[in-house]
């Protein structure tokens, strides 16, 4: 199976919970997990897999701009109401989805082969790694006990996914 079609396996899918509903959490793990997953792939292309890089690149570019969005516009906000001891974490995933959203533009207007590219797809792996730690780490149990309604949040978040248009990619 090629690099890009381990990508599209690797796709979100919907979590259900034991009721057959989405929790939030879940769904925002899921994404970290997918998004790694493409990364490692990443990691794995050839100097010469020129082709290959760009799609996954901007397959990962794309997910991760889902994702920040989403949890920018429902996530953060229903954990910040729920809890203000999570300002600080809240602050802190905002100013890092800033800088992350900023490589993005970048990657997306290069072309692999070109100057950094590949090293950019590095630190923006090694920046989105440093966040889940934090989310997954710190946020989500936060969250879990702030006794939000995960199941809503999720649905919400997985119908903000589905409206966002991918970034434009320049020509």
């Amino acid at each position: 199976m090629k690099a890009t079609d381990k990508a599209e396996a690797a796709m979100p899918q919907k979590i259900p919970t034991a009721q057959g509903e989405i929790d939030a959490i879940s769904l925002l793990t899921q994404d970290h997990a997918n998004v790694k997953a493409m990364f490692e792939q990443y990691e794995e292309l050839g100097d010469r897999a020129l082709a290959s890089k760009k799609k996954l690149a901007q397959k990962i570019c794309i997910e991760l701009t889902k994702h920040a969005t989403a949890e920018e516009e429902i996530f953060y906000p229903a954990v910040r109401q729920a809890s203000g001891e999570n300002e600080d974490l809240i602050d802190e995933a905002t100013v890092e989805h800033a800088s992350a959203k900023e490589l993005i533009v970048q990657i997306l207007s290069m072309e692999p082969g070109d100057e950094l590219y590949d090293a950019k797809i590095k630190v923006l792996s090694e920046q989105i790694e440093h966040h889940v730690k934090e989310e997954e780490g710190e946020m989500f149990p936060k969250a879990r006990k702030a006794k939000l309604d995960l199941v809503a949040l999720g649905e919400a978040i997985e119908d903000r996914k589905a409206e966002i248009e991918a970034p434009a990619m320049p020509q």
